[in-house]
């Protein structure tokens, strides 16, 4: 047992002197709200994907909201998505008043399972909502082949790739979150972006209306603020080192966990992955669900703050039955601490649990 350490949080952003400057700069300046620096910041991250635009807006579930309201999604639509994902893209989907079909996942890679969707599909699917969970792409080619639009969240994974292709390339629309615990990080704010200029369009006239010639149904208020479109900037800037940092804590963490219990994150041939969760799946706790908080526990005393990295899966909500690998993750998963903003004492605390536990 570590008693006199300190807890190691679950997630802390990376806040260096780039960041405070940057923010310093926009409060000396007093241009607060939208300005020259969220259009720096939208052109940047479109660069980024590839694209050739995107639109800023307040959060990460506003801009699924965007997404599917461009799109002309709404009632008597279908949206597929997964069950084992945070509560934002079924929020979004019953926001625009569209009915959710939520899938079963692939368990072992945690995303959405391409045969699951396929027999989903009906005539009344408009889109399906792909998210990319814990830095692992989703099987994109076999989600385009499914001939349904995609809207993919990379709000876990900037910068992977899978089958391919680079996340954020498949889909008609790609959504990004910048809350303060994902891989990019602004504070808050989320961001639309695609190739087709005509869905940009649409999500400008959604995000504003101030002076302009008419009103666009359900226009509102949805700007980024240039205070969090600088820090975003200023972690897009060195956002590789980012990767780097994490690609390197996950080397550590697989050779201390090299021939025990726990299964590590899957790797597929063709993937890369950029571990915005270090997530472990321990079997022998299907049966037991329980034990899963007791091994949390277990951590908290050793000054660990690990997750369950989702807290409830999508089907729960809504009172379904039949995921059997939804609720097998529910019961098995295991997030670990992995950021660039560990010191290299909390990494080495970190390791000497993980061996403790698992020796």
């Amino acid at each position: 047992m570590i008693g006199t350490a300190r807890m190691i949080p679950h997630s802390r952003p990376s806040i260096e002197a780039a960041d405070i400057r940057a923010a310093t700069d926009v409060l000396t300046s007093r241009q607060l709200a939208q300005g020259g620096i969220v259009d720096q910041f939208e052109r940047g991250m479109a660069a980024y994907f590839g694209l050739p635009g995107g639109v800023a807006v307040t959060s990460g579930t506003v801009a699924l909201e965007v997404a599917l309201r461009v799109l002309g999604i709404g009632t008597q639509d279908e949206v597929l998505l997964p069950s084992y994902v945070c509560a934002a893209p079924l929020l979004a989907v019953q926001r625009v008043g569209a009915m959710p079909r939520v899938v079963d996942i692939d368990l072992d890679t945690f995303n959405i399972d391409p045969s699951a969707a396929r027999q989903a599909v009906t005539s009344k699917t408009k889109a399906i909502i792909v998210p990319h969970l814990f830095g692992l792409s989703a099987a994109l080619s076999d989600l385009h082949a499914l001939g349904v639009p995609i809207i993919e969240d990379c709000a876990q994974t900037l910068g992977a790739v899978g089958q391919g292709r680079s996340v954020g390339s498949a889909g008609v629309i790609t959504v990004c979150s910048f809350y303060a615990t994902k891989p990019l990080c602004a504070g808050e704010g989320g961001m639309v972006l695609s190739r087709d200029e005509s869905l940009l369009e649409r999500a400008r006239r959604l995000r504003e209306y101030d002076e302009t010639p008419s009103l666009y149904p359900s226009a509102t208020n949805l700007k980024m603020t240039d205070l969090h479109a600088a820090i975003g900037l200023a972690q897009l800037n060195r956002f590789g080192s980012f990767l780097e940092r994490r690609s390197a804590l996950a080397d550590e963490y697989r050779s201390a966990l090299s021939g025990a219990t726990p299964i590590q994150p899957l790797v597929p041939s063709g993937y890369t992955h950029t571990y915005y969760r270090f997530v472990v799946r321990l079997p022998d706790l299907a049966d037991h669900p329980d034990e899963l908080q007791d091994l949390i526990g277990r951590f908290e005393t050793q000054g660990l703050h690990c997750r369950k990295p989702v807290f409830r899966s999508l089907h729960r909500y809504l009172e379904m039955e039949g995921f059997p690998a939804a609720e097998e993750a529910e019961r098995t998963a295991l997030s670990i601490p992995l950021y660039p903003a560990l010191t290299d004492e909390e990494v080495a605390q970190i390791l000497l649990a993980l061996r403790a536990e698992w020796s």
